[in-house]
């Protein structure tokens, strides 16, 4: 357990104000203010983890529905006892607790990316059948509305009848002139729950009724008259069991919160829990916290680490200045770092820093820091900050400090880190600082991690020759003469002690003379520090020079990526375009075909077969690669090798008619003729590849007996669809006028692609299944144009 004085000096208790100021009830911002860090790893984790799932609600603009509440666990004690009724004003403190519970669980229960706040035990539950009849029986007054009981409301609307016939009766009264004579005034109004008249003092006697009050003057007085009176007494019993009716729902109510106590404190218990989780996302969230490593193994990084009062501060007064951040490394071979620099530089902020997200993040709260900081696991934060003097127990400056830190010692152990303000001060320098060191090295023996700030050149130089030890600095613009709030590792930093006091305001005529006195000593120290600084500088140049170089190299490599992908576009580009030229193409070329057919079916002329064939020959040329095209008649000579394309095996070349562009040649022991473009030059005996999706179209004219049948059972869809479309080709060509397409029943698909392919073919008039003897649905029948 961390001291609470500890978590005092380091200004915890106003952090905890920030986020209490975003709870919704008063026992969260109690429960916020009571938080402490933990030495249990599992529960800081589990905070960490629930926080940033309600923060990831928070970027999806997803609020928790929490409305503001009441603490209740007074009331649930009062109800207890059999037999307790709370009033109503009482029970309506149980609707915002009541209402928040049913949103939260229709809100979060049926979410899947919220683990950690799914194990919250008990999860919020509604309590539907206590919060719909106290919705339905109080106002937001605390009032019982007509509609809490059906007999309530008969009451009421009895009163509110007989009351109007009170208050006309009266009216009626006042106004008669044997009445009115009598009357101080002509109003009515109500004294001691009665219907009363303002009668002058002298004629009370001359108004039959019954006197309930006089005025302060003694001049009126207030009479009920007779005739009203039955009225009256009947309305007083109307109010009584008004009454009644009031305390038996209230008592129903109770009765029903009484049954449900136990588990509604546990839910309870859950808002609060939850209400402080989101109070802390929302403080987190604000300042763009992060949750940072927990490790065991005693180091500490800090990586762009704020104050967290100084975000606080800067967001109350809508400052826009820039928080320096602080860069800080302990732990492994260095467990001591001492920090020196100006007056007013920085030094005990950066302290407190350290100190106050250590026990953020041991609190289980996200940090001011990167996300790729690293807390230790402690089990102690021992503190020095502040000057405890104290005339009642007889400290000074120096004694408390050193009362101090003989209590640090009597607790420090090997998971302890240590921070301590002005090491070795308010003492003799030489002596002070020989016990500042001292106590370093008591420390550093124990293990601790220990994050100290002085001015004390001795202790510095004890700090820089110790193994395990080491300096930093506040750096300093000497050019400005202003601090800059930077911490620098591994460089000590220097007072400047002279330049702050020229700050202040301190004359120059004695600043020169503190010049003057401090010597050759304070030169010598700042020629170290000169010393340490340009070789820093120097290392600092060779950084950015390994930078530049590590940039350039990642410019050039994401430039060979942008290369790489211009080459996959590009030759994506270039197949679409070949694709779209090819589908352009066939396209042409069929609808050429389509009119050839139409042709040659009118006039079955043999000129018209010849240009179908050739028609198809040249289509089918246009699709060779690269280097197979067509070789031109001047190319050729007897005795030239080519390949056949219609074959698709090598020939020799007999002889050339070039006024017909055909070729005669011998393929084997068979000769033909052969048009130019059927043919490619070349010595491979290999048979060409088939192309994808492109028809082999042969159009070898069919005889009039030529079979009508085409048999796809067990062909691909793609493949079958090609060889239909031939198979219909030939069929008119050879003059027939229907076809048997047998494609099977199986799953349906050959047999739909089928239907649907001729349902589109120009040159197919109609189709239909097969007959029972034709084969039925396992056949389609086409009948052609």
């Amino acid at each position: 357990m961390i001291p609470h004085t500890t978590l005092s000096r380091l200004e915890f208790n106003k952090v905890l104000q920030s986020i209490a100021s975003h709870a919704r009830s008063d026992i969260t911002a109690h429960s916020i203010m009571a938080m402490q860090p933990s030495r249990q790893p599992q529960e800081i984790r589990t905070s960490w983890q629930r926080i940033e799932e309600i923060r990831d609600l928070l970027r999806q603009r997803i609020c928790l529905r929490i409305s503001r509440f009441s603490d209740i666990r007074p009331l649930l004690e009062a109800v207890r006892p059999s037999g307790a009724i709370l009033s109503p004003f009482e029970l309506l403190e149980f609707i915002p607790v009541l209402g928040s519970l049913a949103e939260l669980a229709r809100q979060l229960a049926p979410r899947e990316d919220i683990p950690a706040l799914k194990l919250l035990s008990p999860f919020p539950v509604a309590f539907n059948d206590i919060l719909e009849p106290l919705a339905a029986t109080l106002d937001d007054e605390g009032n019982i509305l007509d509609s809490a009981s059906q007999e309530l409301s008969q009451i009421r609307k009895a009163k509110r009848t007989l009351a109007a016939r009170v208050r006309k009766k009266l009216e009626e009264f006042v106004r008669r002139h044997e009445t009115a004579i009598f009357l101080q005034d002509d109003f009515i109004t109500i004294r001691s729950g009665r219907w009363v008249i303002p009668v002058r003092m002298d004629s009370k006697g001359m108004v039959p009724g019954v006197v309930h009050d006089v005025s302060s003057s003694g001049e009126t007085a207030f009479m009920e008259p007779l005739e009203i009176i039955p009225f009256v007494n009947e309305l007083e019993n109307l109010s009584a069991e008004e009454k009644a009716e009031e305390i038996r729902i209230l008592r129903r109510l109770s009765a029903w919160i009484r049954e449900d106590a136990e588990q509604i404190g546990a839910c309870f218990k859950s808002l609060v829990e939850l209400d402080r989780l989101d109070s802390v996302a929302a403080f987190a969230e604000k300042f763009s916290m992060s949750v940072p490593e927990l490790n065991q193994n005693g180091s500490l990084r800090l990586l762009s680490a704020r104050h967290p009062l100084l975000l606080v501060m800067r967001e109350q007064q809508q400052d826009t200045t820039p928080i320096v951040p602080l860069d800080l490394e302990l732990g492994n071979e260095t467990r001591v770092l001492t920090i020196s620099g100006p007056n007013a530089g920085g030094k005990t902020i950066a302290l407190k820093t350290v100190g106050l997200i250590t026990a953020m993040a041991l609190s289980g709260m996200p940090v001011p820091a990167s996300p790729s900081s690293s807390i230790p696991l402690l089990d102690a934060l021992l503190v020095d900050i502040g000057d405890d003097q104290s005339i009642e127990q007889s400290l000074s400056t120096f004694s408390a400090h050193v009362a101090a830190i003989a209590g640090i010692l009597g607790q420090t152990g090997s998971r302890s880190l240590v921070l301590l303000d002005e090491l070795g001060t308010g003492t003799e320098p030489l002596q002070g600082a020989a016990i500042g060191c001292a106590v370093l090295h008591e420390l550093q023996s124990r293990g601790a991690l220990v994050l100290a700030t002085t001015h004390l050149t001795e202790i510095v130089g004890f700090v820089q020759r110790s193994q395990g030890m080491q300096n930093a600095g506040m750096e300093f613009d000497s050019a400005t003469w202003t601090p800059l709030y930077r911490l620098v590792m591994g460089e000590p930093g220097q007072s400047h002690a002279l330049e702050t006091a020229r700050r202040y305001g301190l004359p120059e005529s004695v600043l020169q003379f503190a010049r003057n006195l401090l010597g050759d000593a304070g030169t010598a120290f700042a020629g170290i520090i000169d010393e340490l600084r340009q070789k820093r500088n120097a290392l600092a140049d060779e950084l950015d020079r390994q930078q530049q170089e590590r940039q350039r190299l990642d410019g050039l490599a994401m430039a060979l990526k942008q290369q790489e992908a211009d080459l996959v576009r590009l030759r994506q580009e270039t197949i679409e375009k070949a694709r779209q030229d090819a589908r352009d193409t066939i396209t042409a070329a069929r609808r050429e075909m389509n009119q050839l057919l139409e042709q040659f079916k009118q006039d079955r002329r043999k000129e018209t077969e010849v240009k179908f064939r050739q028609k198809a020959e040249e289509l089918e040329a246009s699709f060779a690669p690269t280097g197979q095209q067509a070789p031109s008649a001047d190319a050729l000579q007897p005795g030239s090798i080519v390949q056949v394309r219609s074959l698709g095996r090598e020939a020799t070349v007999i002889s050339i008619d070039q006024a017909r562009h055909k070729v005669r040649v011998r393929a084997g022991s068979i000769e033909m003729e052969v048009p130019l473009h059927g043919l490619i030059i070349g010595t491979t005996t290999a048979a060409p590849k088939p192309r994808k999706n492109v028809p082999e179209i042969n159009m070898k004219r069919q005889t009039e007996e030529a079979a009508n049948d085409l048999n796809l059972i067990g062909k691909r869809v793609e493949e079958a669809l090609i060889e239909l479309e031939g198979f219909i080709d030939q069929a008119i060509l050879a003059g027939q006028r229907e076809i048997r397409i047998v494609h099977g029943i199986g799953t349906g698909t050959l047999q739909r692609a089928v239907r649907e392919f001729l349902g589109r073919h120009p040159q197919v008039a109609a189709f239909r299944p097969g007959e029972p003897h034709e084969g039925r649905d396992g056949v389609t029948i086409a009948e052609l144009a």
